[in-house]
């Protein structure tokens, strides 16, 4: 087994080894991959794959991103990143001509110090790199003006100093999204320099997970023991991929050596196997009526078994439905596909995705309710109007009346009901979601809805059609798009390699979330204007498998 180093620096930001040069070394030094991480630029890329294509090694192109939280520099590494995707191109020179702006303010106040310096001149005296600050300090050394480097910095480049310009404010959740826009790996880099004490540390961890930080560096130059420990521990806690780099530098960061850092660094080529599984890993989420199941509420022997090889392959199968839990449960019992089917997994997003359940384990994975007071609201607004409208134990449908529209829902949803107004007497906990029905007038749930919206409880409570007599009310942080980027996160799936299946309006955010949403060929032709792709065949004759068999196995 070989090792790895994936965060690296050429001359093209202020390493001092050209990127044909790293590939040499990185080769003599026995390293099986290599990431360029330059700062804010990726102009070494083109070079470094090209000259390293015929060399025993592979190059993961990547950058490192400068950042501010709070006032600190917080750098992102991102790796595997499509560098020439337009999305990503469009930020980097925004983000360049930033840094020429500061630049030539900088070269500016400087000349106010005494220094003869220009921007021009820099550029002249360090051709095909990024300019930093410390070229600056490499600059006033080599002519004379200050007699080290550390003397630069305390005079004249420091964060404190009257001639330093702050550069534009980018927040480090703005080149997540870039990063993941364009296909990469964005990873926390180096977290302990930034001199944040333990609970601190985990404040800015997961509010980077939840903007979609997919990895951290465990492994880093300077780590003591118990650093590396302890963002190990956060990397398994936040399940996080585990990364690292020594940051090698050159010659400007005497005594840091590729590979090995300051003597003691070892980075095992498995982080590496994990990333790619986490790139190349697809998930399938489907809703259930009429986009997986047929008109019987079932699915065809082929389907079934493309399911299975599906899952089979290591991919990951999530049924997303308005339904409960427990009805999405059945209905895998009954297509005669195991919870605990070898490969990938299977999963519920229930509710319209206020519940994550992992089929598998029997772990609830995330849960977003309707407060009490909400569902009490709506379920008087809708009695008032004379609208059928229910809720859901753990066990049980509370029915606002014994009417023809439960009947009709339990004559498919095969679950007991209660009948009451009274939620905070039969309900031990919030509800997950709510559902008003009317079987021969969509106008009336139309006025509901409207009636929700307009009011205070509308703010935090999104109402969707499932189909044309159903109204479903849900938590703003659920709905089925929400659903798919959290699961997608939970288990290290990059967003891209998501697809999603649906038919109704409540799948319109999940089609839209996803790398590739596909509408059923019967689906509300509202809903086709969101969706990526449409299915020729319905979901009668097996569209889920036109589905898998494009997106998910390529066959």
């Amino acid at each position: 087994m070989g090792f790895i180093d994936l965060h690296v620096h050429s001359s093209r930001s202020d390493g001092t080894f050209t990127p044909a040069e790293l590939v040499d070394y990185a080769v003599e030094k026995g390293l099986c991959a290599m990431a360029l991480t330059d700062h804010d630029t990726v102009d070494g890329l083109d070079e470094i794959i090209s000259y390293a294509k015929d060399k025993p090694i592979e190059i993961i192109p990547g950058i490192e991103y400068s950042t501010e939280y709070n006032k600190r520099d917080v750098h992102i590494v991102g790796l595997f990143i499509d560098y020439k995707a337009p999305v990503f191109q469009k930020y980097l020179a925004r983000f360049l001509q930033s840094r020429m702006d500061r630049n030539y303010k900088l070269c500016a106040n400087l000349r106010e110090a005494g220094i003869d310096i220009t921007y021009e001149a820099l550029a002249e005296a360090f051709p095909d790199a990024v300019i930093t600050r410390a070229h600056y300090a490499r600059y006033m050394l080599d002519r004379g003006y200050v007699q080290s480097t550390n003397e630069a910095f305390s005079r004249y480049l420091g964060d404190h100093t009257k001639y330093f310009v702050h550069r534009e404010k980018v927040m480090p959740e703005e080149v997540i999204r870039v990063t993941l826009d364009a296909g990469g790996i964005p990873v926390l880099a180096h977290p302990t320099l930034y001199g944040m004490g333990h609970e601190q540390l985990e404040i800015l961890v997961q509010r980077l997970k939840d903007a979609g930080l997919m990895g951290i560096e465990t492994k880093y130059s300077s780590y003591s023991l118990t650093e590396e420990r302890q963002i190990r521990l956060l990397a398994e806690k936040y399940n996080l991929l585990q990364s690292g780099g020594s940051d090698f530098h050159g010659s400007n960061k005497p005594g840091l050596d590729l590979a090995v850092g300051y003597g003691s660094l070892y980075i095992h080529e498995q982080v590496l196997a994990d990333m790619k599984k986490a790139l190349h890993t697809k998930i399938l989420f489907t809703d259930l009526d009429e986009t997986l199941l047929t008109r019987d509420k079932t699915i065809t022997e082929r389907a079934r078994q493309k399911i299975l090889e599906m899952l089979s392959a290591g991919n990951y199968f999530v049924l997303s439905s308005g339904r409960s839990t427990n009805s999405i449960l059945n209905v895998l019992e009954t297509l005669g596909i195991q919870q605990n089917s070898p490969g990938g997994g299977i999963y519920a997003s229930a509710y319209n995705g206020a519940v994550l359940y992992d089929c598998g384990s029997g772990e609830t994975i995330a849960h977003y309710d309707v407060p009490l007071p909400t569902a009490q609201a709506i379920f008087d607004k809708a009695a008032g109007m004379g609208i059928h409208i229910q809720t859901y134990t753990d066990t049980h449908i509370i029915s606002s009346a014994d009417d023809r529209e439960i009947a009709f829902y339990t004559n498919v949803i095969k679950s007991p009901y209660i009948v009451s107004m009274n939620l905070e007497k039969e309900l031990s906990h919030a509800p997950s979601k709510l559902l008003a029905i009317d079987l021969d007038d969509r106008a009336k749930l139309e006025a509901l809805r409207r009636e929700v919206e307009e009011s205070e409880i509308g703010a935090d409570i999104t109402c969707a059609f499932s189909n044309a007599q159903y109204l479903e009310f849900y938590n703003k942080k659920a709905g089925k798009g929400n659903a798919l980027v959290n699961l997608c996160r939970a288990l290290r799936v990059h967003v891209k390699n998501s697809v999603a299946a649906g038919d109704e309006e409540n799948d319109i955010s999940m089609l839209e979330a996803a790398g590739v949403g596909a509408c059923m060929v019967n689906g509300n032709p509202a809903v086709k204007t969101h969706a990526d792709y449409v299915t020729q065949q319905d979901n009668n004759h097996d569209g889920i498998v036109e589905i898998i068999d494009k997106f998910i196995l390529n066959q």
